[in-house]
């Protein structure tokens, strides 16, 4: 549980800052902090047990049957990624505390940073592949959040809509990744498809497979051709910067290269595509940083680069390159948050990020140009710092590259060539911010440095880039052999981390790159020329014109097939119904099976003669609505007493109970609406209607006969044989209802619930006029509530209610349950609305229906959450015998409990509907007079007096 815990507990700061936040923004800021701060110290807690070689792992079962379970893990690459994220995180949470302005909701800040911290918590120490999706997917939600924070920008809703667009299209690739892994290997738990590595390379559907993996990995890490967006999302705060896009939200793609490379390392296929990958993106964001003139956005390049130089060095495949590859994001992760956070405090004493007017402030702000130049040099790979030795092992390892044979030399040229241009915009950033003459035109005048501890965090990651840098076996090593250890699943082989190891060719390739991005940067006015000239567009603009472009087509054809004609609609459904049956009947061999046909009886062959009549009916007197209402009661009766000829007595009653309630509610409906409509169809909508129907009911009827001559075996008589044994019923419907398949009626119930409240907040408060003549221009009698029918519906009540009590007690093992005898409650209720009015029924029955459908649901609900306490899985039943005085032996089951939640919310969504529907005649407007014509719609929208 202490995974867990760890995972759950910045979910404190998610929630306590919107209470803290009046108490100042220092109280609210140590609130947010105390959920992480505990969880680093119970990580930092679990380290030596980790760097002895052994994983930590916790164990929840969910739905085992699908293999999704809450299993989670810590091993070395998830205790370095955890301390990653939770320790700049807490910095994260101290700097904004000093960065937002008072204008700002520095609670919501907060909770979208401690949300997502538990998110990645989550990626990086889930131990199955769906759940890691899951924390996947948060990401992705809540970054957009983030981007967006400044939501009243229009580049910050542009930005956060790329990100997510981006981002989300590769989750769903890496979701169809996983399902194709977990097809091979039969489980989603990372052990299992570690294990199973030489199997899922070996497969006809690894490429596939890697290739869907990657475009997750390469989309959340910006890799070449996604890192579009990466630019884009620096119109968030400065505080979402520096914690996103250096130590979480990006990193979360090399860390699923890390996690997956057990499974799918080691062939050319990753090879080729990842290095290539890499090696593109690294020269690419080089490349830009240098040419940015927006500090977050040179930052954000160079973020880029060195994101593509990570996922190089994972594809390069050796065990020394990955612990390098491993390294960086370390080293990366401190000294680019200490950058982003020295931007953010320039930008916030300045007003500007534009490097073309920020020149001098070594001279305004010493403390903080120390700081981003040490930061910047760590960057750039300058010795004595961190960056300077995990940049050396990349230069080795490319040196020492032989995949390619003779062309193997590229990748150290290139190589050099990136580290020419990190140098190149290091240097640049540190000269045109902090030297090159007086500053220009700044917005804020003069600035200086900011509040003490606001610059706290800075130091802090500083220091570690020192400390790394200067003694890495003292600080960085434990950590690195041990995340190496989780990801190679061996032993590394034997290497040194050192600043000296002589004048070798690595150390010569850094020298070359420090005096080529010198000399680089030195020439930067002809460069800047020649990529102004050659190299102008915007990643935005143009992924807004692709947005733009597929909103057109998609209204287009929107408005092709919405015209607002249900006709239509209906027209489409079934064409495709017909499309999907003639397909179905096209690839069968023949159509008959092997078993016969029933006979057909007298009785039977009446019923269907009366159902088609019945149809065709209402089919023909649609116009007049009440005619139509009435054949298609007729209908409904049929079809009940068909359920009764094949032994489904609890459909019938359900059919039967159904049915009265419906005709109920149409009466309602259609006492405000007209009682004739015209004909609206011409000829060629008349044949095309026929011609559809008959083919729909031809094609449904070779269907049912194909069905009903071949034979199958059906899940029918699993329930059968463990109704009474598993179920403790004899009414197998029921016990299935409430038991086998309760999950599925909880949703039900859940769904009723909520379509009548959503319906009684439509009807709330709105008053029709009352019509006082029928189609024909009969008037309707005054007397609206008949003595006779008042007095009968009193005294049925009773016998009603006495029913529905006997219905829902005998429906565990005899035809009934609690929908159906909800169904005949509401029936009994809704009659005496009916014969005594609305008004006589609130004196009487003062129940707020809201509250008992939603009773209803919570009954059901907590029923389900009882079997947690005697240790089963939800909606877990039991039953048992009881002896009674007087009565005798009796069975009692827990699915009692949940079926009087059904029959509660059944009872409070019915009489929601019903009986708000019946409040519509209570008009304060005075009476229509009587009237010849009939009553139109018109008169509705008008709404006459």
């Amino acid at each position: 549980m202490t995974l867990l815990i760890i995972i759950l507990l910045p979910m404190i700061g998610a929630a306590v800052p919107f209470m803290t936040e009046r108490m100042g923004r220092t109280f609210c800021a140590y609130s947010a902090a105390l959920g992480p701060l505990i969880a680093l110290g119970l990580l930092i807690g679990s380290a030596p047990t980790i760097f002895n070689g052994e994983v930590l792992y916790s164990q929840i079962s969910w739905l085992p049957s699908l293999g999704l379970n809450l299993n989670l893990r810590l091993d070395g690459l998830s205790l370095m990624f955890g301390l990653l994220i939770v320790g700049i995180g807490l910095l994260v949470t101290l700097y904004a505390r000093y960065y937002l302005a008072q204008r700002d909701s520095l609670a919501k800040l907060y909770a979208l940073l401690q949300l997502f911290m538990m998110a990645m918590l989550g990626i990086v120490m889930s131990d199955n592949l769906m759940l890691l999706i899951v924390f996947w997917e948060i990401t992705s939600l809540v970054s957009f959040l983030l981007i967006g924070y400044w939501s009243s920008q229009s580049d910050a809703r542009k930005g956060a809509r790329m990100a997510l667009a981006v981002t989300g299209a590769g989750g769903l690739c890496l979701i169809a990744g996983a399902l194709l892994i977990e097809r091979i290997v039969g489980s989603f738990e990372l052990g299992a498809i570690f294990a199973a590595g030489d199997e899922i390379r070996a497969h006809s559907s690894y490429p596939v497979i890697l290739i869907l993996v990657l475009l997750g990995a390469f989309t959340k890490s910006a890799q070449f051709p996604f890192q579009f967006w990466l630019p884009h999302a620096m119109s968030a705060p400065t505080p979402v910067s520096a914690y996103l896009h250096s130590a979480t939200m990006v990193k979360a793609g090399v860390f699923l290269l890390a996690r997956m490379y057990p499974a799918l390392a080691g062939t050319d296929w990753w090879f080729y595509i990842v290095t290539f990958t890499g090696m593109a993106t690294m020269l690419f964001g080089a490349y830009n940083a240098l040419f940015k003139h927006d500090l977050k956005g040179l930052l954000a390049y160079s973020t880029i680069s060195h994101l593509g130089l990570i996922t190089m060095l994972f594809g390069f495949g050796t065990p020394l390159a990955v612990a390098a590859g491993i390294f960086h994001i370390i080293n990366h992760a401190t000294f680019k948050a200490s950058l982003f956070m020295a931007a953010g405090i320039i930008d916030h004493e300045t007003g500007t990020r534009d490097m073309r007017k920020i020149n001098g402030m070594w001279k305004y702000m010493p403390h903080t140009a120390l700081l981003a130049m040490v930061a910047a040099l760590a960057m750039a790979g300058v010795p004595l710092l961190n960056g300077f030795l995990s940049k050396e092992m990349f230069f080795s390892e490319a040196l020492h590259l032989e995949s390619m044979g003779m062309f193997s030399w590229i990748f150290p040229l290139l190589a050099t060539l990136a580290g020419i241009f990190s140098v190149a915009y290091s240097v640049r950033f540190i000269h045109d911010v902090f030297f090159n003459g007086e500053p220009i035109d700044l917005p804020k005048f003069p600035p200086h440095e900011p509040p003490r501890y606001m610059i706290v965090p800075v130091e802090v990651l500083v220091g570690l880039c020192l400390l790394v840098g200067i003694v890495p076996n003292l600080t960085v090593a434990p950590f690195l052999e041990a995340a190496s250890l989780a990801v190679l699943g061996e032993q590394m082989p034997e290497y040194h981390i050192a600043i000296w190891h002589g004048i070798n060719l690595p150390l010569v390739m850094s020298f070359v790159a420090m005096a080529g991005g010198i000399i680089m940067y030195s020439q930067r006015t002809g460069l800047f020329a020649f990529y102004e000239r050659k190299y102008r567009h915007d990643e935005k603009a143009v992924f807004e014109s692709r947005v733009q472009f597929s909103v057109r087509v998609a209204q287009r054809f929107t408005d092709f097939i919405q015209n607002n004609s249900l006709q239509r609609y209906m027209a489409l459904l079934i064409t495709t119904a017909v499309a999907a049956i003639g397909y179905a009947l096209w690839g069968m061999p023949q159509l008959l099976g092997p078993i016969a046909i029933s006979d057909i009886e007298p009785v039977s062959l009446l019923c269907a003669v009366i159902l088609i009549i019945g149809a065709f009916g209402t089919v023909l007197l649609h116009h007049n609505r009440i005619a139509a209402l009435l054949l298609l009661s007729v209908v409904g009766l049929i079809v009940s007493l068909i359920f009764v000829r094949y032994s489904a007595p609890d459909l019938a009653l359900t059919q039967l109970s159904v049915e009265v309630v419906t005709i109920v509610l149409l009466m309602l409906a259609l006492y405000f609406l007209p009682q004739l409509t015209p004909n609206e169809s011409g000829g060629k909508r008349v044949s095309r209607d026929v011609l559809l129907a008959g083919a729909a009911g031809l094609g449904m009827g070779l269907i049912t006969l194909a069905m009903l001559t071949q034979p199958f075996t059906s899940i029918a008589d699993y329930y059968l044989a463990n109704s009474v044994s598993g179920g403790g019923g004899a009414n197998v419907v029921n016990v299935i209802l409430v038991d086998f398949r309760g999950f599925d009626t909880l949703g039900e119930i859940t769904v009723l619930a909520i379509a009548a409240v959503g319906i009684y907040a439509m009807l709330n408060g709105l008053h029709l006029p009352l019509p006082q003549a029928d189609g024909e221009g009969r008037r309707w009698d005054k007397e609206p509530h008949p003595p006779i029918l008042a007095v009968m519906a009193r005294i049925l009540l009773p016998l009603a209610l006495l029913v529905s009590v006997f219905i829902f007690l005998r429906g565990h093992n005899a035809p009934g349950g609690g929908f159906i005898a909800g169904l005949v409650t509401s029936v009994a209720l809704i009659l005496q609305y009916v014969a005594s009015g609305t008004g006589w029924m609130q004196e009487r029955l003062r129940w707020r229906y809201r509250r008992v459908a939603v009773s209803g649901v919570l009954i059901a609900a907590l029923t389900g959450i009882g079997s947690w306490f005697f240790g089963y899985p939800f909606l877990t039943s039991a039953f048992g015998h009881f002896a009674i005085p007087f009565i005798g032996e009796v069975e009692i089951a827990s699915a009692m409990a949940f079926d009087i939640g059904v029959y509660t919310t059944v009872v409070g969504a019915t009489m929601l509907i019903l009986a708000h529907l019946g409040k519509l005649a209570q008009s304060s407007h005075s009476p229509r007079p009587a009237t010849s014509r009939p009553y139109s719609s018109k008169d509705l929208i008008k709404g006459e007096d």
